[in-house]
């Protein structure tokens, strides 16, 4: 009988491209400029992407767009959240305020990054034209593509 064994880095393939933005824009009005410059059809996904710390759970807001003629599908992710945690060890402040506010990032060592584009796609796909398009967008401070493969929270972008 033969014995198949599967690997973890098997799994650990990175099949997309990720496109780093830096913006003040709510994640709305992104989603509706890149679907102006770009022509797609960003749209709010249900099904927001949760994290857990100390025992406090955030959402982080997701757009998607699947592209079924190309065969592709694009993501654009939050990846700042704040969330409300609880003061411990701590003597009781001068206002009493019990929480103290934190602020988290889903790829925690890209804090600065606003939102990421996340885009599966055939080999083909050339990303330059998308971040020359996207740098048009008068709103956007800084686009540049992220190489996945070398960070270590990139397992938070698989959903």
């Amino acid at each position: 009988m033969a014995i198949h064994k599967l690997h973890l880095e098997d799994f650990d393939q990175v099949d997309y491209n990720l496109i780093a933005i830096h913006t003040s824009q709510e994640d709305y009005k992104l989603a509706f400029k890149l679907n102006q410059k770009l022509i797609i059809s960003l749209s709010k996904n249900e099904k927001e992407i949760p994290i857990e710390i100390q025992e406090k759970v955030t959402y982080f807001s997701r757009f998607t767009f699947e592209d079924e003629e190309k065969m592709m599908v694009w993501d654009l992710i939050q990846n700042k959240q704040k969330i409300d945690l609880p003061v411990q060890d701590l003597q009781a402040n001068l206002f009493e305020n019990k929480n103290f506010t934190r602020r988290i990032s889903l790829v925690s060592e890209l804090k600065k990054v606003d939102y990421f584009l996340k885009i599966e796609h055939d080999p083909q796909f050339i990303v330059k034209d998308i971040i020359n398009k996207i740098n048009k967008i008068d709103s956007i401070s800084a686009v540049y593509e992220v190489n996945a493969t070398e960070m270590k929270s990139k397992n938070n972008l698989i959903f």
